[in-house]
């Protein structure tokens, strides 16, 4: 019996009746099996192993360009949510494999400058512009020379449903839910970890200050990034009533306190003016450089139509690629010449 067999067999004796098992998944194209990784687990691989997964960590997380080391960049948030979302899949004994797949693979199509680039695209694509939908053409067609990595759709429909943005963060309607309950614990390890990341970060840098976070919040989830992560991370466990059919869910109380802490960072970190100034500078960028490649198709040479081979290019640019990009179209170069030559 070869090592992905015992672990398949391991998944079936082992983990929650509900739990996703690899054995059971499906790839648009079939493909021989591993003799040691599951599906899932070449999933994670795939991901991992791709170039939208390196540009990750020169993507934006809220504060562009900073010139500290410690802030968060677009991978750290990435391997961050990995992480929470690993933790709760094991407590519950869902399929961790699965799990750290989707959450690796969930923001691949982010923008640069984090999401005033995916606001800006929204607003110039004559389809509109979402992350999440941009992170599932990533791994179906624009990574692997245009073949698509191929992965199961377990793991696509993960990261095709991760994303919130300002709606509710639980919700019944199946619908909007991904289809496996290791989705729906990316889907919420996701806001723990950016709503936690981005307050710690917005203090380091002097946007908020230490004793502005609401008491309120304080009281419910703690007053440090560790004790608000766990605070969290431990009711998900707790609430979540697998065993009887229900979804990955939290508690009246921490799901108060979660959305608290979402609306307050908008409020108070995300629309400050020093970071909405260099917001709209980045927008302006990838402005530019939309008209740019959308008045010079040419230049990308796709074999898509010309709007979608711009949106793949523009979302695909790290920030300093993008920055680069725009000096070379829009900064003279200097003249080089020979000086030592006599006239």
């Amino acid at each position: 019996m070869t090592i992905r067999l015992l672990t398949e067999e391991y998944e079936l004796k082992n983990l929650h009746p509900r739990a996703a098992k690899s054995a059971d998944a499906q790839r648009a194209v079939k493909e021989e099996q591993c003799s040691v990784r599951t599906a899932f687990q070449r999933d994670r691989d795939r991901i991992i192993h791709s170039k939208a997964f390196r540009r990750l960590g020169r993507k934006t997380q809220v504060f562009l360009n900073p010139d500290g080391d410690h802030y968060r960049n677009r991978l750290t948030h990435t391997l961050e949510v990995s992480q929470i979302a690993r933790t709760i899949c094991v407590a519950l004994k869902l399929n961790e494999d699965l799990c750290e797949a989707i959450s690796l693979g969930h923001d691949l199509g982010h923008t640069p400058f984090g999401h005033s680039g995916e606001g800006i695209l929204a607003k110039l694509c004559s389809k509109g512009f979402h992350h999440s939908i941009q992170s599932l053409r990533v791994v179906e067609v624009v990574e692997n020379n245009g073949k698509g990595l191929n992965l199961t759709e377990d793991v696509k429909n993960g990261i095709l449903k991760h994303s919130k943005g300002k709606g509710p963060i639980l919700t019944d309607r199946q619908s909007v839910l991904p289809s496996t309950l290791e989705g729906q614990v990316v889907r919420l390890a996701d806001i723990i970890a950016y709503v936690n990341h981005d307050l710690e970060d917005g203090m380091r840098a002097g946007v908020i200050a230490n004793d502005e976070l609401p008491l309120k919040i304080i009281k419910k989830l703690g007053d440090s990034h560790r004790t608000r992560i766990s605070s969290l991370v431990l009711d998900v466990i707790n609430s979540s009533d697998i065993d009887n059919g229900g979804d990955i869910s939290m508690s009246d109380d921490m799901h108060e306190a979660l959305s608290l802490m979402r609306d307050f960072l908008y409020d108070s970190c995300y629309m400050k003016p020093q970071l909405r100034t260099e917001f709209e500078k980045a927008q302006r960028l990838l402005s530019d450089l939309w008209f740019y490649y959308i008045e010079n198709p040419f230049l990308l040479n796709r074999n898509i139509s010309e709007e979608q081979a711009v949106v793949d290019y523009l979302a695909g640019m790290t920030d300093r690629y993008a920055i680069r990009v725009w000096k070379d179209i829009n900064v003279p170069r200097s003249w080089f010449s020979d000086d030592t030559k006599t006239i």
